[in-house]
């Protein structure tokens, strides 16, 4: 009986997957290593109509079809002038992603563009105008981030917490093919405004030639940042510590979230040194790095499936979840143009 439900429930799960399926076509603007590691394999996992594929490269093109099997070509416009294409992923090299990016809101299409979307606040606001004239449905931004599940944990309790401080590190190697600032350091700085609100900033201090140590006021909580090239790519650390008035939260690198309670206060006396208080951490979200299935890869708990997911669906009309409209990244931008003037 036992063996039977468990079969049954295997094969409903298994069926309801496979009936998911989409009516739109699709295309997608480069094929860089952060696309085919990333994107792509959620891309094929949905099962999303993908029509097109747009390189620069003609040799490239030849190869994508070949391996691919799909329409490779070099040609924006082509892909803007098909009726069946009704979104657009874009993961270029991101000083083009402005130009391509407008094309595709002129067109009217829907767009999915990797971050940084654009290289200033004013390319940011024309992009946004131009959405409102030609009326594109949707234009978001690739900030995953945002959709990594222990974020979405993270900045749910949060709202129900009475806020105190927050300590962020974003340590890596060194990075000498871009602009730290806008291509790494747009995580951090995004993240902290999703999670905690408009920043304004108190202190900043650049400390190498692309480290900063930033004092950042929200309208509820005050934190402190470390962004950093100088440390290691095999070691890279990304942690935040949130203090609130029940206890400290700790995230690291999307793959672990906990939270402790701090001990209560009896006349305003801790309570600890009055009597033996346990320690206790509760465990919000980990990765299981046992279970080889799809919520257990990093391509989930990272954020990257979820965000096309929501945006597959959102051009589908049945769904509702895109949390990094274009708009929606203003205040990262302002607080970016902000820290290059110091």
């Amino acid at each position: 009986m036992i063996k039977q439900l468990i079969n049954h429930y295997k094969r409903q799960r298994t069926e309801h997957f496979l009936a998911q399926t989409y009516q739109y076509s699709y295309a997608f603007v480069g094929m860089g290593q952060h696309s085919l590691t990333n994107l792509y394999p959620v891309l094929h996992y949905l099962g999303v109509p993908l029509k097109y594929v747009c390189v620069t490269s003609e040799r490239k093109a030849r190869l994508i079809s070949q391996k691919y099997r799909v329409k490779a070509t070099t040609s924006l416009d082509m892909i803007l002038n098909d009726d069946e294409v009704k979104g657009i992923f874009v993961s270029a090299s991101p000083s083009a992603h402005f130009s391509i990016a407008s094309q595709i809101l002129k067109s009217g299409k829907s767009l999915f563009i990797e971050k940084p979307p654009c290289q200033s606040l004013a390319e940011l606001d024309a992009l946004i105008d131009l959405q409102q004239l030609h009326g594109s449905p949707i234009a978001m931004v690739g900030l995953q981030k945002r959709y990594a599940p222990a974020v979405q944990i993270l900045r749910k309790r949060l709202a129900k917490e009475r806020l105190v401080y927050y300590d962020f590190h974003y340590l890596t190697g060194n990075y000498p093919e871009g602009d730290a600032l806008l291509d790494l350091y747009i995580h951090p700085l995004d993240l902290a405004t999703f999670l905690f609100g408009k920043p304004e900033i108190i202190a900043c201090r650049q400390v190498a030639p692309v480290s900063y140590i930033l004092m950042l006021r929200h309208p509820q909580i005050v934190g402190t940042l470390e962004l950093s090239t100088a440390y290691s790519w095999t070691a890279a650390d990304e942690s935040l510590k949130v203090c609130t008035s029940s206890g400290i939260y700790r995230f690291s690198q999307m793959e672990e979230l906990s939270y402790e309670s701090i001990p209560a206060t009896v006349f305003g006396l801790p309570s600890e040194k009055i009597r033996l208080w346990k320690k206790s951490i509760q465990h919000l979200y980990i990765r299981n790095n046992f279970t080889p299935i799809l919520h257990n890869n990093q391509i989930h708990s990272q954020g990257y499936f979820n965000e096309i997911q929501a945006f597959v669906e959102a051009v589908e009309g049945y769904g509702n979840d895109i949390v990094s409209s274009i708009e929606t990244t203003r205040n990262t931008y302002i607080l970016i143009e902000a820290i290059e003037q110091h």
